[in-house]
Parts: structure tokens; sequence; C-alpha cells
């Protein structure tokens, strides 16, 4: 394989070679099974595990590898990461000498920086580096951090939400929050329960959100358990209401991202002014939530064309630029 870039997100992992050459977009998701001396197998990962889970016997366990956008079991993450790697390259020839630029939040703690580098060569990676992950979104989006205007960037994945400005190779405010799209997921199940009484799971869930961005009329159908008697149940909810579910969520996040504007430079403003804000991750593509981002900041808010993969897509082109490497590798 060579070099990879890797976004190992809460939500979906995604991997490009080191031409930028997308070879992995799935969920992050892993089913686990129990065999004989106590010893676990993983059974399936990504959109295999994903159709399965609510399916399979009480003997196979569905895992995500990361929470708050970072590792929790290191057993878990090293398994799962291994088995990406055989997904992308069957034989263990293929995978020998294999590099890897990984994305991990910028607000991750020394000890989540070093699981995640240990799990990767655990799992079988030749020397790993980590890059922050709003600088590798950055870089997908074609932006240049060693540039000598001050850019801003917002990256709002599954387990983290983050609003970084840098220049020349140093990043000057950054803002980091744990409240991001998980918990949005969360409040549109908490929402369906107590409006309209009725169940979903998590995967469920998630996709109602995403639903809620891209659906183009009014309302959306929703397919789960009735919370009373246990039978199924349809509904049709409307895009307003889940929207106004999410919108403590999104103001929480909100609120902590503006607060990075105190430590912005006063000479970077106009350079942000001139060139907006950059947003990308799978929460940004929430509906509403650019006017939200824009009312806050005081600046123009521009999608990014590929927010679910920009980050893997800018961590493979960094492979190629060890000066950006080293002058991002202490953040």
């Amino acid at each position: 394989m060579g070099a990879l870039g890797i976004d190992l997100g809460n939500s979906n992992t995604v991997v490009c070679t080191g031409r930028s050459e997308l070879v992995l977009e799935e969920p992050s998701v892993m089913l686990l099974r129990a065999s004989r001396g106590r010893r676990v197998k993983v059974a399936a990962i990504g959109h295999d595990a994903r159709d399965l889970v609510g399916r399979t016997s009480a003997e196979v366990t569905a895992m995500r590898p990361l929470h708050d956008g970072v590792i929790t079991d290191l057993d878990t993450a090293q398994a799962f990461i291994r088995a990406v790697l055989r997904k992308l390259a069957p034989h263990r020839w293929q995978r020998i000498r294999t590099t890897a630029v990984i994305g991990v939040p910028l607000g991750a703690t020394p000890l989540e920086r070093r699981a995640l580098l240990e799990a990767a060569e655990e799992a079988g990676l030749h020397r790993p580096v980590l890059l922050a992950e709003p600088i590798a979104g950055a870089i997908g989006c074609g932006v240049d951090p060693l540039d000598r205007r001050t850019h801003l960037v917002v990256d709002v994945g599954g387990g983290t939400a983050e609003v970084t400005a840098f220049c020349f190779g140093e990043v000057l405010a950054h803002r980091s929050s744990r409240i991001a799209g998980d918990e949005m997921t969360l409040a549109v199940y908490h929402h369906l329960r107590e409006r309209h009484g009725i169940l979903v799971g998590e995967i469920d869930a998630e996709d109602i959100k995403i639903r809620c961005g891209t659906a183009e009329g009014p309302t959306i159908a929703v397919a789960g358990r009735d919370a009373a008697t246990g039978r199924p149940k349809l509904v049709t909810a409307s895009i307003e209401e889940i929207q106004e579910a999410v919108r403590p969520v999104t103001d929480a996040i909100v609120q902590t991202l503006a607060s990075c504007m105190d430590d912005l430079p006063p000479q970077s403003v106009g350079d942000v002014l001139a060139e907006g804000l950059l947003a990308f991750g799978g929460g940004s593509l929430l509906r509403g939530f650019h006017e939200r981002l824009d009312e806050a900041l005081g600046f123009s808010v521009k999608p990014a064309e590929r927010p679910l993969t920009c980050v893997a897509e800018g961590a493979a082109s960094a492979l190629r630029n060890q000066s950006l490497l080293e002058s991002f590798r202490g953040w």
C-alpha cells in the first residue's frame, strides 16, 4: 500500500492513498464475536457491521473504536485499525512498511495521542505520524497551512467540534468542544421518544439527523417501535421540529467555538473577513448550522466541497510535505 492518509472518526473512517485517491469510506463500527477461551475476534467492520447492528445474537457485540474523537480502549482500536488494513490489503506482504498520517483532534491530550500512535503501530503501521484534523481538513480543501495569511476553519465531527486559526505553520487560536455530532444524534433520539412516543436505534437516529440536512420536503417518515406497546410504529416528523430539537446542542457548540475570536490577533481579522470561514465535517451538513456560525462569529461561512473526506485527503497530501508535518508536529 505504501502510504495512507487516515481519518479515524467517531462516525466514519476514511482512508486515502498517498496520491489522495479515496480507497475506503465506511462507518466506524466493528462487530466482535466471543469465541472459545474467552478470545474475541472481529466478525465485521464498516458497512457490513453497521448493517448487522441489532440483527445478531447476544454473543456478538457492536463497538466503536473511538469516543469523543479519541481512543478509549487500546485493544479495540488496534483490532479495528488492523481490520481496516486487512480490508485494504488482504495479503500480509501488501501491508509491509505501510506508513500513514492519521488525523487527530487538536484538543486531544498527549496521553490520547500516544494511545492512538501505539494502537496504529501495534496494528502494523510503520512509523505513523499524527496531524491535527483541522489542519488536515484545510489541506484537503486546498488551503496551504504554511501560507502567510491567516485561515480560519471549523471541523464538526461526531466526537469533537473544533475551530482553528492558523498562519505560517502555527496555530494562532483554537477552541475544542467534545459536544458534537453524537450529541446531536442523541437529541434526535430523545425528541422522537418524548414528542412522538417512538423508539429508534442509535443508527436510525443518526440517519434521521443526516436526512434532515438533505431532505427536499418539509417532513420525513420515521419507523421505529412504539414506546408504550413495543409494536412497530410509523410517524411523520417535520424537518423544522428536528432542527429545534438539535438547536440546544448546536448553540452550545457555536458558543464554545465563538470564544476563539477572543484570541485571534487583530491583524488576522482582515484575512478572515476577506476569505471567510471554511467548514467541514459531518456535523457541518446540518441544515441551518452555517447560518448559526455566521451569526456567532461574524464571518461568512464557506462549506467544503468534500466535507466528509477532506481530512483523509489532506492527511494523504501531507505525506509529500515533510516541512508541513514538522511545523505542526507539536500541535
